[in-house]
């Protein structure tokens, strides 16, 4: 096992009894953390009362406000400047006990990646997956790899775009050097730009199939709720303009398009019309931040515009059955 040092990062909001099972089956890893932090944002529903006295080497982090999902996991993260790896949990997502150990293990045997997924099965029902990693379209469409498809118990594992930061591992160090969560995102496809952004410095990553975590998935936001449409939908935009290089940009800009025009019609489609196109347009609105960011970020570029296309989805029928299937990872339940 590694001799690393980690940190498990728990953000709380409303999270409710979730959260108190979470803790439980951290205390039961085979592989324990050196440190578990609780970040709350400002929960009123009482989830964090005597937490420190039930689980006595939890530290408790408690903001005057609710920063969002960003923020709080960048608190976190700084707050553990003598780990290596910081191991991202949600409150409703309940580790088996070699969760952990299994991690550690692949960063021994997978030396040059700098982040892991876990093997997320739905909650109540084992036999299905919640994802296996991330998957990032060229169109800037992102969805969980896997989702709702049988477990496949020996699967090995693989490359991914980017994890789940459900239940992840990253290299603490290659997060801050690529500026960590962009906190204007508040929640949502935060962990899928904070992927790219790794990517275009070179890093690398895997599934871990070993990693097993059982996942609510809807444990403290409500399932296409007008929050998480609009977080997710406009943070979509945001992560396109501010990630693809420029050849790639010029490339697929006219699929970006077609997929906001079809997210657009679709939510409206469904009752949500107005929470789409104020998405939209407050993502337009914020370019100009936006483009000030792409900047730094593509002058920093590491890698050529070939390696970064090798980790895209691409295809034009994909993402859009996805989307009328109703699988599209911006609607991801998620804590902050």
């Amino acid at each position: 096992m590694s001799s690393a040092t980690v940190a498990v990062i728990i953000v709380n909001y409303n999270a409710g009894d979730y959260l108190d099972r979470c803790l439980t089956a951290l205390d039961g890893q085979t592989r324990i953390p050196n440190r578990i932090l609780v970040v709350d944002n400002a929960s009123t529903d009482g989830s964090t009362d005597g937490i420190e006295t039930r689980h006595p080497r939890v530290e408790v982090i408690r903001e005057s406000r609710n920063t969002g999902f960003a923020a709080a996991n960048n608190r976190g993260i700084r707050e553990v400047p003598e780990c290596d790896w910081v191991a991202l949990l949600n409150p409703d997502a309940f580790a088996d006990p070699g969760w952990l150990e299994a991690l550690m293990t692949a960063v021994d045997r997978y030396p040059d990646c700098a982040f892991f997924g876990s093997r997320l099965l739905c909650f109540g029902r084992r036999g299905v997956l919640d994802g296996t990693g991330d998957v990032y379209h060229a169109s800037g469409l992102a969805w969980r790899r896997d989702h709702g498809r049988p477990d496949r118990p020996g699967q090995a594992g693989d490359e991914i775009f980017s994890p789940c930061a459900a239940a992840a591992l990253y290299h603490r160090g290659a997060v801050l050097e690529a500026g960590g969560f962009d906190e204007d995102f508040f929640c949502y496809h935060e962990d899928v730009d904070l992927g790219f952004r790794l990517r275009l410095l070179g890093h690398r990553g895997r599934y871990v199939p070993e990693s097993v975590v059982e996942h609510v998935g809807w444990g403290t936001t409500e399932k296409r709720s007008a929050f998480s449409t609009y977080h997710g939908h406009r943070n979509m935009v945001w992560t396109f303009f501010k990630n693809m290089p420029g050849p790639l940009f010029r490339r697929f800009f006219f699929q970006h398009l077609l997929a906001n025009l079809a997210t657009v019609m679709l939510f409206a489609a469904r009752g949500q019309g107005r929470v789409i196109c104020q998405a939209k347009w407050d993502a337009l609105r914020g370019l100009p931040r936006v483009l000030k960011k792409r900047r730094r970020i593509q002058a920093a570029r590491k890698v050529p515009d070939q390696a970064l296309r090798a980790c895209l989805a691409t295809g034009w029928t994909e993402p859009y059955r996805r989307l009328l299937g109703r699988r599209l990872r911006p609607e991801r339940g998620e804590a902050g």
